[in-house]
C-alpha cells in the first residue's frame, strides 16, 4: 500500500477530488486496440485465434463452448463455492426483478389535440457479456451481468471469456453461466473478444449490447465499438471512498481498504475523516496488515483530514466514487440517498465486499467520477425505449398548422405538406 496524509481545509472539494484521481494514471492504448478490432472485423475466427496466440492464450479448436460442458460445470465446483454462487444469483435476481417493475411500466400521455404518445421499454434482441479470466476467473461478474439481462427479457445472451487450459474458459465461469441460465459461451478474451461480439465472426454472431468489466484494453475496445453496439459504460480501476468519524472501527475500515486494493495498484482509495486519530490508526493498521496479505496490491491510499463531516461528504460527492462507505454515527439510508456514488454502503455491516459478491446489488458500477451521470448495471442496460404515437384525424388537423409553421421556419416545407396531407378529405 502507498498511504499518504492530506490535511484539508475544507475548501474547493472539486479540486481536491481531481487531485485524488491524479494519484492513478492509465496508459493510452487506443492505437493497439484499434488494430485488434480491425483485424478481427476483417479476419473473423482466424483473427481471433491469431490474437489469442499473440497474447499467449491457448487457441481453442472451437470458439463456442459445448452447451453440455457449460451445463455440467457446476458439478465441477467445490460444493461451498457452488452454494455461494447460487445464493448470490438468487439475491442478484431478486434485486433485478425489483428494478424491472419500475422499468416495465409504459408511460402514456393523452395530449390536448387528441393524440396519444406512449413510451415503453423493450428488451434488446442479443446481449454480449465479457467475463474476465486472465489472472483469475470472475464468476461473480458472470452472474452480475447475465442475470439482469435474463430478467430484462433478452432472448439471446452470449458470454466471451479468455480460454484457459484445454482451450475453454475456466470452470467457475462456465458454472456461473449455467447457474445464470446461459449456455452460449465463447473462448475468447481481450479486445478481440469485444470485436467479435460487436462485429461478429463465422462462429460468434454479433450482439446489440456489450457489458462487463475488463482491463484497459477491453475498456478501450468497448469505447471504440460504442455506436455500432451499446455498452454499459467505460469501467476504470475499482475505487473506494470512506467517510468516517471517531465511532468507526478502524480495523474494519483498514480491511475494507485492503480488500479494494486486491483489485490492483491503480485502484484509488480514500478515507476522509474529521478525526486525525482515526486516520492515523487506519494508516498504521494498513501498514501492519498488508505484508501478510499477498493479494493486496500497492494501491494509493489517501488519508484526508477534513474540518467536519459535512465537508467530508461534500468531498465524497465531488469525487463521485464507485463505492462509498458511510462509517459515522447516525449514517442511515436517508444520508445515503442524496450521495453521488455508484453504490453506497451503510450500517454496521456495510463493507463494500458484500456488494462485490452476494448482497444482490450489482458490482458493475460507474468509475472515474462517472457516478455523476451513470448508474449500476441493471435490466435497463439491456432495454431500448420506443415511442408509439397514435394520431387520430382530428389530432392531425389540430397539429398540422403548427407543424407547417415550424417546418417552413426551419427550411423544410415538405414536412408541412406531409402534415397537411393527412388532414385532406
Amino acid at each position: 500500500m502507498r498511504p499518504s496524509r492530506i490535511d484539508w481545509d475544507g475548501t474547493d472539494p472539486a479540486r481536491l477530488a481531481a487531485s485524488l484521481r491524479g494519484l492513478t494514471t492509465t496508459e493510452p492504448v487506443t492505437g493497439g486496440v484499434r488494430e485488434i478490432l480491425e483485424r478481427v472485423r476483417a479476419g473473423g475466427d482466424a483473427a481471433l485465434r491469431e490474437q489469442a496466440e499473440r497474447f499467449g492464450e491457448p487457441a481453442p479448436e472451437s470458439l463456442r463452448v459445448d452447451a453440455e460442458a457449460v451445463a455440467a460445470a457446476p458439478g465441477l465446483l467445490d460444493p461451498e463455492v457452488r452454494d455461494a454462487l447460487r445464493l448470490a444469483a438468487a439475491n442478484i435476481e431478486a434485486v433485478a426483478r425489483a428494478e424491472l417493475e419500475g422499468l416495465a411500466r409504459p408511460s402514456l400521455a393523452e395530449l390536448p389535440q387528441g393524440q396519444r404518445v406512449e413510451v415503453r421499454s423493450e428488451a434488446v434482441a442479443a446481449a454480449g457479456v465479457y467475463a474476465p479470466g486472465g489472472k483469475a476467473p470472475y464468476p461473480s461478474s458472470v452472474l452480475m451481468c447475465c442475470i439482469p439481462a435474463r430478467v430484462a427479457g433478452v432472448a439471446r445472451i452470449a458470454i466471451a471469456s479468455p480460454p484457459g487450459v484445454g482451450g475453454r474458459p475456466q470452470a467457475p465461469v462456465l458454472a456461473a453461466a449455467a447457474l445464470a441460465g446461459v449456455g452460449e459461451v465463447y473462448a475468447a478474451g481481450g479486445a478481440q473478444a469485444i470485436a467479435a461480439l460487436a462485429y461478429g465472426t463465422e462462429s460468434v454472431p454479433s450482439v446489440d449490447v456489450i457489458v462487463g468489466p475488463g482491463n484497459r484494453y477491453v475498456t478501450e475496445a468497448k469505447r471504440l465499438v460504442f455506436g455500432h453496439v451499446g455498452i454499459d459504460g467505460l469501467a476504470g480501476p475499482s475505487e473506494l471512498l470512506v467517510v468516517a468519524d471517531a465511532s468507526a472501527d478502524a480495523r474494519a475500515v483498514a480491511l475494507d481498504v485492503l480488500a479494494q486494493a486486491e483489485h490492483g495498484d491503480d485502484s484509488p482509495l480514500v478515507v476522509v475523516s474529521p478525526e486525525p486519530g482515526l486516520l492515523d490508526r487506519v494508516g498504521e493498521l494498513v501498514s501492519e496488515l498488508a505484508p501478510d496479505r499477498p493479494s493486496v496490491a500497492e494501491a494509493p491510499l489517501a488519508l484526508v483530514a477534513s474540518p467536519g463531516l459535512e465537508v467530508a461528504l461534500g468531498l465524497a460527492d465531488a469525487f463521485a466514487p464507485e463505492h462509498l462507505e458511510l462509517a459515522f454515527a447516525g449514517a442511515d439510508e436517508n444520508a445515503a440517498r442524496s450521495r453521488v456514488a455508484g453504490c453506497v454502503f451503510v450500517g454496521p455491516g456495510g463493507a463494500t465486499a458484500f456488494g462485490d459478491y452476494a448482497a444482490g446489488s450489482n458490482h458493475v458500477l460507474p468509475t472515474g467520477g462517472a457516478a455523476r451521470f451513470g448508474r449500476p448495471l441493471g435490466p435497463w442496460a439491456f432495454m431500448r425505449r420506443i415511442s408509439v404515437v397514435s394520431m387520430s384525424a382530428p389530432a392531425a388537423g389540430a397539429l398540422a398548422p403548427a407543424v407547417t409553421t415550424l417546418a417552413e421556419a426551419e427550411g423544410f416545407p415538405v414536412h408541412g405538406e406531409s402534415a397537411r396531407g393527412r388532414t385532406s378529405p
